[in-house]
């Protein structure tokens, strides 16, 4: 368990900005009449942060690991 989280830091870092950054943005900028489908819930954005968090953290991860492989050669 620990090595996953080892191998998986900066997707789960990024996961986890993701989520907080969802968050405020519903809470600051977010839909006040309730119509739009994604900044309306707090719920929504906070999985969609996480999403977009995650997805951007794990392609920071493959570009340094890319990097370490390729200097180590």
């Amino acid at each position: 368990m620990i090595d996953r989280i080892k191998n998986n830091v900066f997707t789960l870092t990024g996961l986890l900005l993701g989520m907080i950054a969802g968050f405020l943005y519903w809470k600051y900028i977010g839909c006040s009449t309730g119509t739009c489908p994604l900044t309306s819930s707090w719920k929504i954005m906070l999985v969609y942060g996480g999403l977009v968090g995650g997805l951007l953290g794990n392609m920071i991860q493959d570009i340094i690991k890319k990097n370490k492989i390729k200097n180590a050669n």
